[in-house]
């Protein structure tokens, strides 16, 4: 286990496709809290749900990461 070798470590479209729309949503909830906005900090929240769909979405057309045997 110790010498495995990865070679991607998520650095796929996908996971940065995902990774680029929660850390918005995360960042549209800030200022959502500081300004007292609830409505747009559930907006958000489901903003972040949408980053994960997209991400699982492009990685089941392929561009993710191969699966492992």
């Amino acid at each position: 286990m110790a010498n495995e070798h990865h070679e991607s470590h998520g650095h796929t479209p996908a996971a940065w496709t995902a990774v680029v729309i929660i850390t918005l949503a995360f960042l549209i909830g800030a200022f959502a809290v500081i300004f007292g906005n609830w409505p747009l900090l559930y907006v958000s929240f489901g903003i972040a749900i949408l980053g994960g769909a997209v991400g699982k979405v492009m990685a089941m057309m392929g561009m993710g990461a191969p699966v492992a045997d």
